[in-house]
Parts: structure tokens; C-alpha cells; sequence
């Protein structure tokens, strides 16, 4: 079996690092032995372990786990938020793993895609990941862009590379933030202790920036819009933790025990997303209304708290 990457938005990372963050439930030494039995090419050509990638690389990974059951169509509903002939936006519901993973191989949005779609899903990411450019958590919702072909993909992945991209989140975080408007520069990397969190600590962290706004405060609570100047993963949850205003219901980066116990995962909505279409090349950005359980924790701050 073979999965394929595009480098985005890690550029400067070890390749054996990378992989170990995109190949969920492979180890990094795993990783290194199939770098090392020439499982794994970068542009067709076989690197080292320390080799850093840099944008648009196209690496490929072959190995065999006959364990890894096929990906197939699933009759999904889909929440459409906009679509043509080239892309899809979806708002993509809590709970829904964007890709097969080891663990998740149903009940995905890739899987839900493939039956809506059929065969017009771009192929640039292999078979376990047609169409998808980018990715949002399996508790975050909201909008997300789906390519049903490769120049399409290609076009909005220089886009991401670039930082273009209008992406608008908002979200309810702990504690009462003191200033209106403020922003997070900090780089955020792999966590230097926990191979399944990031931080503003790591080692070989790469630039990232969040623009954050405050929309209501409600007493030891607030609700902001963040806007992202880069992409990386978990940026949001790792930035707000890192200047002591975890996410609401966060399991990884928040408090042990949530205060609101019906909460699934972190309060964290991507409402807007804004891009130079891959074809057309006019603007088109897309909101998402904000989910029930969302509007929900809003509805209980105001009259409770």
C-alpha cells in the first residue's frame, strides 16, 4: 500500500518528524526503518532520515499492512456549504476524523466524499485522502474545502503555502482575557515530551501567528473570533493555551475536568473561509453558521453566569 503527501506547511521539518506526525499510529522508529529500507521517496528519489523537507515536495511511503482494510463509499450525509465544478466546501460536523486513520476507517468525511463525489475527487494525496488540501480536528467543526480535481488542488494548495488563505475561527476559552484584541506569535512544533501534542516550546517549531478578538466575555469565560495568519496544526488550541486561556472542553491542551460535562471536545468553530478560486480566480468565502452545541454553551454563559 502507498499514501502520498504534499508538503504545506511544514516546510524545514525532518522527514522522519513529519511523517511520524501525518502516519497516526506509526512510530517514529517505524518511520526511520522504512526511510532506511527505501519505503520512502521524496520527488521518486530516496532520502535520508535528517533530509528537511521543503514546500511542494511530493513524498510517497510504501509498506504492506494487509491489516488496513480498503476505503469505501459511505452514505454520509454532508452539510454543503458551497460547491462547483472544481471545489466543495463542507461544514463539517464534531466527532467526523477528516481521512482514514488507523482507528478510523469509516465514518469519514473522505468516506462520505467518495459516495457523494464518486470518481471527481482530485488524486494528488493518494487513495486515502482524494480531494482533501487541508484539515481541520475531529471536534473542531466548520468549514472545510474539498478539490474534485488536481488543478484545483494544486491552486489552493500555493495558497496555503503561501498564508493566503482568509480562515476565521471562533471559539470559548477560560478565563476573563483582558485586552480586546491581541495577537499570538509564537512558532508551535511537536511537543518536546508528548508525541501526540504540539507546542510553542518545541525544538524546531515553525512560525505561526493568530490574530485573536474578543466577542463577549462572561465572568471567568470568553468568547473570541481568531484569525489565522499560518496553519499549523492544533495552532489555535496550543496558542490560547499558551498565554494561559485554554479552549473550553479542550481534552488535550484544557483542564482535566470540563466544568460543562455535556461538551465533546473543544468549543472551536472555523466560520469563515475566504479564497481566490483555484479556477476562476475571483474571492469566494464561505461562513458556517455556528453548531448547536456551540450556540448551546453560549446560550447557558448568558444566562447562567
Amino acid at each position: 500500500m502507498n499514501e502520498y503527501f504534499t508538503v504545506e506547511n511544514d516546510a524545514g521539518e525532518r522527514i522522519d518528524r513529519y511523517l511520524a506526525k501525518e502516519l497516526e499510529g506509526k512510530s517514529r522508529s517505524h518511520i526511520q526503518k522504512l526511510i532506511k529500507d527505501g519505503c520512502v521517496t521524496i520527488n521518486d528519489n530516496p532520502v535520508k532520515a535528517n533530509y528537511r523537507i521543503i514546500s511542494g515536495d511530493r513524498i510517497a511511503v510504501a509498506y504492506s499492512d494487509v491489516s488496513e482494510p480498503d476505503i469505501v463509499a459511505e452514505n454520509i450525509p454532508l452539510d454543503i456549504l458551497y460547491e462547483d465544478t472544481d471545489i466543495i466546501i463542507i461544514n463539517k460536523p464534531k466527532r467526523m476524523v477528516v481521512h482514514p486513520a488507523p482507528g478510523h476507517y469509516s465514518g469519514t468525511l473522505v468516506n462520505a466524499l467518495m459516495y457523494y463525489c464518486g470518481d471527481e475527487l482530485s488524486g494528488i494525496n493518494g487513495s486515502k485522502r482524494p480531494g482533501i488540501v487541508h484539515r481541520i480536528d475531529m471536534d473542531t467543526t466548520g468549514s472545510l474545502i474539498v478539490c474534485k480535481n488536481d488543478r484545483a488542488h494544486l491552486g489552493l494548495s500555493e495558497q496555503l503555502k503561501s498564508h493566503s488563505i482568509h480562515r476565521v475561527y471562533e471559539a470559548v476559552v477560560h478565563g476573563n482575557i483582558k485586552k480586546d484584541r491581541g495577537t499570538v506569535n509564537a512558532p508551535v512544533g511537536r511537543h518536546p515530551a508528548d508525541r501526540k501534542k504540539m507546542s510553542v516550546h518545541a525544538k524546531n517549531g515553525r512560525e505561526a501567528v493568530t490574530h485573536y478578538e474578543v466577542l463577549k466575555r462572561f465572568g471567568n469565560y470568553t468568547y473570541i473570533r481568531c484569525t489565522l495568519e499560518t496553519g499549523r496544526t492544533h495552532q489555535i488550541r496550543v496558542h490560547m493555551e499558551s498565554i494561559g486561556h485554554p479552549i473550553v472542553g479542550d481534552p488535550i491542551y484544557g483542564p482535566k475536568k470540563c466544568p460543562f460535562p455535556q461538551l465533546i471536545g473543544q468549543t472551536l468553530h472555523a466560520k469563515t473561509i475566504g479564497v481566490i478560486h483555484p479556477v476562476t480566480g475571483e474571492y469566494l468565502e464561505v461562513t458556517a453558521p455556528l453548531p448547536d452545541y456551540f450556540t448551546n454553551l453560549l446560550s447557558y454563559l448568558e444566562y447562567n453566569l
